[in-house]
């Protein structure tokens, strides 16, 4: 029989590079949040942060009937109440998401469901932004590598977190907006930018830095080229002049517009954003005459200089920052020893390893974005929204916050650009690897497993234990009263029980935190003081979290905790959980 021929054999499939990379994104979106935090945010409103504990309850308050324009706490430091500086602009999704599931699910439940879904819809929006504006400035490939990156980067990933409903990932989608309008020019996008730059201030004053480099970025840019940089610097101008008013007005009462607030939108910020119009207008006039570069920089330099001068004379509480009138004995107790206020020296001082999943990507992006800023205007904009954010965070962790939402934009291009050259150039391939703040992981879990004894700092599961709904669920059974608590259970009481508390984690409540500070730390009168002042119906400690001592002997507190004192004018309660609770004798 004569030989047949054999079937020609099939070409092997092979996955596409893009769908490759697709799939990697989708990996990760899929695999930021734990199955078991999902669980525990439904069921049981467990929050990542005292932060977004607070949130909930403003939130709560608004949807129970609070008034838009009331912005008080009213069980947050009784009887007065505690006036938030927070914006109504991140309430109100949350307060819709809530009203929209509680006829489907129940209150409880709708509570939880918001909570999950807005930080992930919010990632959703800010992976949108990020995607269109790196495929804008440097194509396809390395827009779907910055959505890999971003998946991967966890000053990004933490503020998307199940139950992560502060403002946080909120701004920094604002700002990476801001940046993105700014490296497109034109005078659409100068316009989209100077609104954006507005609704930044009005969510929180963390972005006050990068509205302040981008606005000092498109000076330059007019001082330096002239009427070619025009029509961007006045749209950002009047963007930012006509929004600012509107966003601020509509989150504040009418009988505070006059009211000078330092650590929120109000008059001293809205003065830089009317000069800021101003500058714009008067750069748009002078572009009808021949200038020189110089004397660009003359006018901006002397109209800068006067209305630095103005906002100094006119707001100078302000010059000392946001926490006025701040006593040493908060300053010192409290606020140095919050997380978002700590230095990067600080953290390696405590042997703080999980330091390196955040710093050591936006040093590497800031130095990229820097060496590739003279070829482009993408990079020498992601530079200059790198640098302070890298600035700030390495004396204020809190700084990392919002220049983290660039990092994925600028590894995106870089990743992008070494694989364009090929796997021979084995610097640029390590460069790469350490934008991708996954990568450090394994380095910090190393430093904490064999290197334990260098770690000074509290374990946080030791405060964890004492936040969740099960630890206070006790508390909550108790009749409402006002608590005397740790400073950092203040938001967690309020949102799971319904009792006051005279203490919370804000700086508006100076004489507050001071009272619990001198409660806990105090003697046994300081103690008792501190609960008589404020008509206090609970005292409740957290036997893994003793204050410090504030002299030499061991705090009154702290030796009712271990069992070695007692007082008369306090009843132990036999709660279940890890607290200890005792009602104060009238």
């Amino acid at each position: 029989m004569p030989d047949q021929a054999l079937p020609a054999a099939r070409p092997a499939r092979r996955i596409r590079p893009a769908t490759l990379l697709w799939l990697l994104a989708g990996f990760g979106l899929a695999t930021m949040n734990a199955p078991a935090d999902i669980l525990a945010t439904l069921q049981h409103l467990r929050v990542p942060d005292p932060d977004d504990a607070m949130r909930l309850v403003e939130v709560l308050d608004l949807v129970d009937g609070q008034g838009w324009y009331d912005l008080v706490q009213h069980r947050f430091g009784p009887p007065g109440g505690i006036l938030s500086h927070w914006s109504r602009l991140v309430d109100a999704p949350l307060a819709g998401l809530i009203l929209l599931f509680t006829p489907l699910a129940g209150r409880a439940s709708a509570v939880g469901i918001a909570a999950c879904l807005w930080p992930t819809l919010l990632f959703c929006l800010y992976g949108l932004v990020l995607f269109r504006g790196a495929r804008a400035t440097f194509g396809g490939r390395a827009a779907i590598i910055a959505l890999v990156v971003a998946t991967q980067t966890v000053g990004v990933t933490v503020q998307f977190a199940a139950g992560r409903v502060d403002h946080h990932g909120l701004q920094l989608t604002i700002v990476l907006g801001l940046a993105l309008a700014i490296i497109r020019g034109g005078g659409r996008a100068g316009l989209a930018a100077g609104g954006l730059a507005a609704a930044s201030l009005a969510v929180g004053l963390e972005g006050l830095p990068s509205v302040a480099a981008g606005a000092l970025f498109l000076v330059g840019d007019w001082v330096w080229r002239g009427p070619r940089a025009s029509s961007t610097l006045t749209g950002f101008g009047l963007g930012l002049g006509i929004t600012a008013p509107v966003l601020f007005a509509a989150q504040t009462a009418p009988v505070r517009w006059g009211t000078t607030a330092c650590d929120a939108l109000s008059p001293p910020w809205l003065f830089l954003a009317g000069a800021g119009l101003v500058l714009a207008l008067g750069c748009a006039a002078l572009d009808g005459r021949p200038t020189r570069p110089a004397a660009r920089l003359a006018a901006v330099a002397g109209f800068g200089a006067l209305v630095l001068a103005g906002f100094a004379a006119a707001f100078p509480v302000c010059l000392a920052g946001p926490f006025t009138g701040m006593s040493d004995l908060v300053r010192e107790h409290w606020l140095l020893k919050v997380n978002e206020m700590t230095s990067a020296r600080t953290f390696i001082a405590r042997g703080q390893w999980e330091a390196l999943a955040f710093y050591p990507v936006l040093v590497a992006a800031t130095v990229v974005a820097s060496r590739f800023a003279p070829r482009g205007r993408a990079w020498a904009v992601a530079a200059v929204f790198l640098w302070p954010g890298l600035i700030l965070g390495l004396a204020e962790f809190r700084g990392l916050y919002v220049a983290s939402g660039l990092v994925p934009f600028v590894a995106g291009a870089y990743i992008d650009r070494v694989l364009g050259r090929g796997s021979r150039r084995w610097g640029e391939a390590m460069v790469a690897a350490c934008l991708v703040s996954t990568v450090w992981i394994a380095p910090a879990v190393l430093g904490e497993t064999l290197l334990p004894w260098t770690r000074t700092a509290p374990d946080p599961q030791g405060a964890t234990a004492c936040l969740g709904e099960e630890a206070l669920r006790g508390l909550a059974a108790l009749p409402p009263g006002t608590v005397l608590a740790p400073i950092f259970m203040g938001p967690a009481i309020l949102l799971h029980t319904p009792h006051s508390v005279v203490a919370a984690p804000y700086h508006r409540a100076v004489p507050e935190i001071a009272a619990a500070i001198e409660g806990f730390g105090g003697t046994e009168s300081d103690l008792r003081r501190a609960t008589a002042a404020r008509g206090v119906a609970y005292l409740v400690a957290c036997p893994t979290r003793p204050a410090d001592d504030l002299q030499a002997s061991t705090a009154f507190a702290t030796r009712l905790i271990r069992k070695t004192a007692q007082a008369t004018w306090l009843e132990a309660l036999p709660v279940p959980g890890p607290l200890m609770v005792w009602r104060v004798a009238r």
